[in-house]
């Protein structure tokens, strides 16, 4: 009984798999080791799950026909959580044929994969809040609708949505897309925000504040995110008869913070002063996001706990060890 988990060496999915394996589970982890940034922390990541025993990790494609099954050969598959992806917002707008291979036909290989499995008891996959669009309607709700994008990226995860609720519907598969919002936190991600911005910070270099630093964003801790995912994973949507077997959730801190504050915390981590300039808004980004989480808190016993004021100097501890500043 294994759970497969996609974009292992990835942010998420490393902090999910050591979480599944802490449990006694056994995690068979895929990724392709791509290099839309520095390979070297995917292995990095790989490294810390290969601690565990009940770890196998099996480098592959999940776009590539055929690709899934063969690394999940001989292996009983019980449940998927579905992780792999390629983000950002600005990359999609210079790359968007990247996103097309393994946001759509890669999240298709694992619904047909899904759906063979004898044994599945649930498919867990990631969304993203950028399918809100440029919604000012906060906090927002699951409720509120998504056939707005501004961005590619946002598009691809939105019709993600759609390709699993058809396949809840036509093969009865218990799917749950989560809406992750502005995640960060140890093994981060080099692209994002919190990354870019201590980098700078260390480095002496000046931080780009688009829209001029007038921004806010919904900064969740990885912890909370895992927590998340794991409690998601054991409970799988039942059909009312009707409806498919398909749910999708925010997983937010339900706060929406400044920009600028997350820049004083940092500096306050880091214990030096940023440099700033101020840059235009770029394409395909939006001002705000805030999540409504009442439906994650009542179904899936979701309840962040940590605040930037936490999360921040972890991360920044995390930081000066892995890049050994003393």
């Amino acid at each position: 009984m294994t759970v497969l988990v996609t974009g292992a060496a990835g942010f998420i999915g490393m902090h999910v798999s050591a979480a599944l394996l802490s449990s006694g589970r056994d995690v068979l982890g895929v990724d392709n080791l791509n290099s839309y940034y520095d390979p070297a922390l995917k292995r990095a990541r790989l490294a810390e799950l290969s601690r565990y025993r009940s770890f196998a990790f099996a480098p592959a494609d999940i776009a590539l026909e055929g690709a899934i099954g063969a690394a999940a050969s001989g292996r009983r598959i019980t449940a998927i959580v579905h992780l792999a992806a390629q983000p950002g917002v600005r990359y999609s707008i210079e790359h968007p044929a990247a996103y097309i291979e393994a946001n759509l036909v890669g999240h298709f290989r694992v619904l047909e994969f899904a759906r063979h499995l004898p044994d599945l008891s649930h498919l867990v996959y990631a969304s993203s809040s950028s399918v809100y669009g440029a919604g000012t309607n906060l906090p927002f709700s699951t409720t509120q609708r998504t056939d707005r994008p501004v961005s590619l990226y946002a598009a691809t995860k939105a019709s993600c949505e759609l390709m699993a609720y058809t396949y809840a519907h036509l093969y009865r598969i218990p799917a749950t897309g989560l809406r992750f919002f502005t995640v960060y936190g140890p093994w981060g991600r080099p692209d994002m925000a919190v990354y870019g911005f201590t980098k700078a910070i260390f480095g002496g270099q000046p931080i780009r504040l688009f829209n001029g630093g007038a921004m806010k964003r919904d900064f969740t801790y990885i912890d909370d995110i895992v927590a998340g995912v794991t409690n998601c994973l054991e409970r799988p949507p039942v059909s009312d008869g009707e409806g498919a077997p398909h749910r999708v959730y925010n997983l937010g801190n339900h706060r929406s913070e400044p920009l600028m504050r997350l820049v004083q915390v940092l500096e306050k981590a880091i214990g030096r002063q940023a440099l700033t300039e101020p840059a235009a808004m770029q394409p395909g980004e939006v001002v705000e996001t805030f999540a409504d989480i009442a439906d994650a808190r009542r179904d899936l016993g979701f309840e962040p706990t940590t605040s930037i004021d936490i999360g921040i100097p972890k991360f920044v501890e995390w930081y000066r060890r892995y890049h050994k500043i003393d």
